[in-house]
């Protein structure tokens, strides 16, 4: 490692410097004192003589708590209109003002009301921070977005405000951690929650093992995160060492079979310890001189690594040993996973023991040594080492020039100076064309300068002794440079071809950041990959079905045959590569790689080779790797763009749909309440007339049509207001049934609400909106059999539910059926507007009660909510 401090690491300290500090008081879940000891630490602040105020704290009544808040400046708040209601939030202009040294700001991941200037109150933080405001933040570790889909798998319940991993980056964490026992118990005696709202999250959220995983996550990111802040800090500093806070894990590859198991040992490993791995394979002078099957094992293994998670580096360096120990102190590993091979006695001797020299220089450093199975290595190379017989001529050409030079100039110089010129064209031969060149220029000039310059002359004879010793040093130190000058050679050839890659990478992505659209990004990305790895490419997409050629390098690339197309399907579906030189379908003419994202495959690119050969060769295996990763990339970024021009599309098609409906509605309740009053007096009039029956009847039902457009344009503007009260769902039920006399008529109605059932809190008039639109859509499409309105205790609350006798829903409808517009395909209960159920399920997720319908035992339709009993005590 470098004794000079990382620049990237010292502009991070500078940023971090000129901001306000951030400290981040993160927890498992509610309840475990996050608040709490923000607040404590707030108040010894202010004691020490820092200027300390309130922005936003939720004491949530609990008594211990508002004690510590009463010493502290609390800040106004913010009051913001929305919705007919008031609601205050943090005001972020009043702090700005204030201009408190630390300022305290409860509920990181809290959603701003409409109004605010910020969506999201970590946003008014960072704003805080960038004026040198110092911040004191509270948040559950299931609001960390990272962790998003690990909290919903594990406790059933996705959370929708989530902060992004970015703020932890230069955030001081101190983990407020609590048993779960404890923070069960705390639950119970209602420290955390009211007593009817804890029974309930006792029996989901708090369970045992939900906050046990809660609480894991919540020390893995803590100690994370101070594992990265010390090694900024160390960095910043080019502090050598491990530092072990946290575990780091390397895995060396090399040629030598046995790599794949080295890559699985390490995956071992690193999960073993939750540690972050990454799998290096060092570049030597030697790289040049590996046979075809030996780049395949390195490229194999690397891609092994790849896909199992791991970071993946090619490393040039003199020795293989040099190359692990940049590696080791570049990434403060803790842990090295090496293999050991069977070398002859005579190899180590020569190049020394990798394994046993990092055993011994690797302090703090844990070494996991593998052994190699199989034989013993072959250390016989190919001849090419020696090089080709162009090469050895010019070398002897480059000699003989060299003898006319001595010869001229002997007067000048004399016989003594001559031997040095001998040492150019070994310098010159050996850097241009390697080492084997090298040495037999060497040994060539060695004997030009006994045949020309050593008396007896034009013999090979030496007769002086001291010329004897100068040859053999001659011949030496020719021997030497000539060895020493191709490592140089070998070394600057591995540093120019990173360079050259690096700068082609760089150039790629410019070029993709530069595309705005799918065709001109799809040419781009076969316009410098077919260069660069000097192969055809096509790129296909999924259009109707079918894969699609929409771009290609060169335009006239060969046609894909049936094979080729069954090799690109392949990619698409599995993932993987496919076609020629991979383990699917190598009867293809080109070889095939999936463009995958998070997203899934959003294209496939095709490769061949103009000769017919395997299109991609073991050394530039990681090279395409990184092409196809930022094209795949590239490609995600479209998609998103076109998602989100899609979304604004919808959002405003939407908002157009509800000034529509809403305009209808209220233009249309004026003249339907002139013709309800007309038809009322007829009725007056003329009492025995049958039609006007019918005419009140149809009045009443487009009354009620009316009345859901004007609900559902509600619900869709957000402006549901909820006011939560005691109800008897007996109660609820009769006074349902009472307004929808007319349409029920002589339908055979069933109540099952047993007399005992606990009351239930709810919305009392949403909740007769839910109940008026069941009973409705059974007394309309529910066949002629009786309506049943069930009510039942459950260990997690109450359901109460509607039940018809018709024909029920069509497999696939249980989800469908309560879309805006969405009609039953079956029957007649595709008949009618499609609006009641919408509304039942809009109004029942407001009041966060969930309605689902199935098809009940014995035939029909049954649509339930579940709700809260009322718990007192």
């Amino acid at each position: 490692m470098s004794d000079r401090p990382n620049p990237d690491a010292l502009l991070r300290e500078a940023r971090r410097e000129a901001r306000g500090r951030l400290k981040i008081f993160l927890g498992a879940a509610p309840g475990v004192g996050k608040t709490f000891e923000m607040l404590r630490e707030g108040a010894e602040r202010q004691r020490a003589g820092v200027d300390v105020a309130i922005g936003v704290v939720e004491t949530h009544g609990r008594a211990d708590t508002e004690a510590l808040v009463a010493p502290l400046e609390i800040l106004p708040r913010k009051a913001v209109e929305h919705q007919s209601h008031r609601l205050e939030e943090m005001d972020l202009d009043a702090i700005l003002a204030r201009r408190p040294a630390l300022v305290l700001v409860d509920e990181l991941a809290h959603t701003n009301a409409p109004g605010c200037r910020h969506p999201k109150r970590w946003q008014d933080v960072e704003e805080l921070r960038d004026a040198g405001i110092h911040v004191y933040t509270t948040l559950n570790v299931q609001h960390v977005e990272s962790l998003n889909d690990v909290v919903a798998s594990v406790t059933r319940v996705r959370v929708r405000e989530t902060v992004p991993d970015a703020i932890f980056d230069d955030a001081e964490i101190e983990l407020v951690d609590l048993p779960p026992d404890e923070l069960i118990d705390r639950l119970k005696e209602g420290k955390v929650y009211v007593p009817a709202e804890a029974s309930r999250a006792l029996a989901h959220f708090f369970s045992k093992a939900n906050l046990s995983a809660l609480r894991e996550m919540a020390l893995r990111r803590a100690a994370l995160s101070v594992d990265r802040a010390m090694l900024d800090h160390l960095d910043a500093l080019a502090v050598p060492g491990t530092f072990a806070a946290g575990e780091r894990v390397l895995v060396a590859v090399s040629e030598l079979p046995g790599g794949d198991g080295l890559v699985r040992a390490g995956k071992r490993l690193a999960d073993a310890l939750k540690a972050p791995w990454q799998v290096v394979f060092v570049e030597t002078p030697r790289v040049e001189r590996l046979r075809a099957g030996e780049r395949h094992r390195v490229a194999e293994a690397l891609q092994l690594a790849s896909s199992l998670g791991a970071t993946v580096a090619r490393v040039p360096a003199a020795t293989v040993i040099e190359g692990l120990r940049t590696q080791l102190a570049g990434m403060r590993a803790t842990q090295l996973v090496i293999g050991r091979s069977r070398r002859s006695w005579w190899f180590e001797l020569r190049h020394g023991s990798v394994v046993e020299s990092m055993l011994r220089a690797s302090d703090g450093v844990a070494v996991h040594v593998l052994p190699a199975a199989g034989a013993a290595v072959s250390e016989r190379r190919a001849l090419p080492v020696l090089g080709r017989w162009h090469e050895h001529a010019m070398g002897a050409l480059a000699v003989a020039l060299t003898v006319l030079l001595g010869r001229a100039s002997l007067p000048l110089i004399g016989a003594g100076g001559t031997d040095l010129l001998f040492l150019l064209p070994v310098i010159l031969i050996a850097f241009r064309f390697g080492f084997g060149a090298g040495v037999s220029t060497a040994a060539i000039a060695g004997l030009a300068y006994n045949f020309f310059f050593l008396p007896p002359l034009y013999t090979f004879t030496i007769g002086d002794p001291q010329s004897v010793l100068t040859f053999f040093v001659l011949t030496g130190i020719a021997l030497f440079t000539a060895n020493l000058t191709g490592r140089l050679r070998a070394r600057a050839t591995l540093g120019t071809r990173s360079a050259q890659e690096n700068a082609a990478v760089a150039a790629f992505g410019q070029a993709l950041a530069r595309a705005s659209d799918p065709e001109t990004t799809s040419r781009v990305v076969c316009e410098e990959i077919a260069p660069l790895l000097g192969v055809s490419v096509v790129l296909l997409v999924r259009r109707d079905g079918a894969l699609e050629r929409i771009a290609s390098a060169p335009e006239d690339a060969p046609p894909l045959g049936a094979v080729d197309l069954a090799a690109a399907e392949w990619a698409w579906s599995s993932g993987e590569a496919g076609g020629v030189g991979t383990g699917t379908l190598i009867s293809a003419d080109w070889q095939f790689h999936p463009l995958r994202t998070s997203m899934g495959v959003l294209a496939v690119i095709g490769l061949a080779a103009p000769d017919g050969r395997v299109p991609i060769t073991a050394d530039r295996a990681l090279l395409l790797s990184t092409l196809l990763g930022q094209a795949a990339l590239a490609h995600e970024r479209l998609r998103l763009e076109q998602d989100v021009r899609e979304v604004s599309v919808l959002r405003e098609r939407d908002r157009l749909r509800a000034a529509l409906l809403s305009s209808i509605g209220h233009d249309l309740r004026t003249p339907l309440t002139s013709v309800a009053a007309a038809v009322d007096a007829i009725a007056q009039a003329h009492p025995d007339e049958a039609a006007t029956g019918i005419a009140r009847a149809e009045v009443a039902r487009l009354r009620r049509f009316l009345d859901n457009l004007i609900d559902m344009v509600r619900i869709d503007a957000g402006a549901v207001a909820l006011s939560l009260e005691a109800i008897d769902l007996t109660d609820a039920a009769a006074a349902a049934v009472h307004d929808l006399r007319d349409i029920l008529g002589a339908r055979e109605l069933v109540l099952r609400v047993p007399p005992d059932l606990p009351l239930v809190r709810a919305d009392p008039r949403l909740l007769h909106h839910i109940l008026l639109n069941l009973l409705s859509n059974a007394a309309v499409h529910g066949g002629e059999g009786a309506i049943e309105i069930i009510g039942t205790r459950r260990a997690d609350g109450i359901r109460f539910a509607v039940r018809d006798h018709g024909p029920g829903l069509r497999p696939g409808e249980e989800a469908s059926i309560f879309e805006t517009f969405a009609r039953g395909t079956g029957s007649d209960r595709a008949r009618g507007s499609g609006l009641g159920l919408a509304i039942a399920k809009g109004f029942a997720d407001a009041m966060q009660a969930p309605i689902h319908a199935t098809n009940a035992e014995g035939g029909g339709a049954m649509f339930a909510i579940d709700l809260a009993p009322l718990r007192t005590g």
